[in-house]
């Protein structure tokens, strides 16, 4: 939800010194889908399955009832039952936002792309040729409703981390400027779960140290607060809650998917034939995507059947992931919703898609991690696995549904 105009605060008109934005796009997948469908305009509307699956975009109207993103269908269908529901177009999603980046490589060749829907630009070495940064944000949101319909909201900072949170402040369809001398006034504003990776845990550990706003904590020792949440975690935190986020503006990768396949030597009926090869495609996609330090926000699984029927099936991830188990639970319940209509099967495949520099992302349970480290230790099981594959080569180690072991094949594998 957009935050209340009465909580959005004036902090000045000053952008001397705010080079960096964030531009975020409002209710994306919605937003596109209105445009080929106009006369749902100021309703409720939902993107995703009809009846199973999750919600991918809700419009506004939708959220006012609760509804949003990585909700489950039938849980929105309870809280707004006269939303329209939509079918997702991830090609047509694709497609916007390829464009929509154009327009803001345009500006400046400082783009980092985060996901489908937002990036972050430096316009440090724009300014002379275009403007002000305000008035490059302006430009921005014209061109990009002109030219696709949608809107956006664009925060303007000194940093990365408070651009961000200024583009929130301003959703939707809103511009919102925080000075450099008001950077710390704002943070000190908000509560303690405005700052980036506090999760549901690391906010109850750190309420339990009497810290519940941005102020609070930025007043707080700062081994309170890595008593709180972890060490490295605490002085981030505490570092954040200071305005200080020193990180630059890093263009992105151009590489948008990634995937592998696998033409079975005899079409099977056996489900655990196919669950297998599934995991090990799946391994495959994620050891490369950590070779490249890539993560990806969307999985999508493809079946062919053997009367070469091929179906794909995908789905949008609460959030980025290189971790094979993660991807493989997906892909797994993904292709178990495949009709194959009794039909063996012929082909799988397994791609990620949407993907980002891991770098560049931040994980909403990153400081969660810090107080129930299990996701950790998977992460770093299955980078030491890679480590062993490097040495010894990929058959040397493998990875099962429970874990790690030694790799069996089958199959004439392809890497697209």
């Amino acid at each position: 939800m957009p935050v209340p105009a009465s909580q959005r605060g004036s902090w000045g008109t000053s952008d001397e010194g705010c080079s960096i934005l964030h531009v975020d796009m409002d209710a994306f997948f919605a937003s596109v889908e209105l445009v080929s469908r106009p006369d749902l305009h100021g309703m409720p509307v939902i993107v995703g399955g009809a009846s199973r699956g999750v919600v991918l975009a809700a419009t506004y109207e939708a959220r006012a009832f609760g509804v949003h993103s990585a909700m489950p269908m039938a849980q929105a269908r309870r809280l707004c039952p006269q939303a329209v529901v939509l079918p997702p177009h991830q090609a047509r999603y694709r497609e916007v936002s390829e464009q929509v980046m154009m327009i803001l490589r345009d500006v400046t060749g400082l783009v980092e792309q985060l996901g489908i829907d937002e990036a972050f630009l430096d316009v440090a070495g724009a300014a002379r040729r275009l403007g002000s940064p305000s008035v490059i944000a302006a430009k921005i949101r014209a061109d990009v409703e002109r030219e696709h319909g949608i809107k956006c909201s664009v925060g303007i900072a000194s940093t990365k981390f408070v651009a961000k949170l200024a583009s929130v402040h301003a959703k939707p369809d809103g511009m919102l400027v925080i000075p450099v001398a008001s950077t710390v006034p704002f943070l000190r504003s908000l509560p303690v779960r405005a700052l980036w990776g506090v999760g549901e845990k690391s906010q109850e550990s750190l309420k339990r140290y009497g810290i519940t706003t941005v102020a609070e904590l930025a007043d707080a020792d700062v081994y309170i607060v890595q008593q709180a949440v972890g060490k490295s975690s605490g002085a981030h935190l505490h570092d954040l809650a200071w305005g200080r986020d020193p990180r630059a503006v890093e263009p992105t990768r151009t590489e948008r998917s990634m995937g592998a396949e696998t033409t079975f030597d005899a079409d099977t009926h056996d489900s655990r034939i196919v669950e297998a090869k599934l995991l090990e495609l799946s391994d495959r996609v994620t050891s490369r995507l950590r070779a490249q330090s890539l993560v990806s926000r969307v999985v999508s699984v493809k079946v062919r059947t053997s009367d070469f029927r091929t179906l794909t099936r995908s789905r949008t991830l609460v959030d980025h992931t290189d971790m094979t188990q993660e991807v493989y639970r997906v892909v797994r319940e993904l292709y178990a919703g495949v009709d194959l209509r009794g039909l063996p099967v012929r082909l799988v495949g397994v791609r990620a898609e949407m993907l980002s520099d891991r770098t560049a992302v931040v994980f909403q349970d990153t400081l969660d991690d810090a107080v129930d480290d299990s996701a950790t230790l998977r992460r770093d099981a299955e980078s030491a696995m890679d480590l062993v594959r490097n040495k010894f080569g990929r058959a040397a180690i493998g990875i099962g549904a429970g874990g790690i072991l030694p790799t069996t094949a089958g199959g004439s594998d392809q890497l697209p």
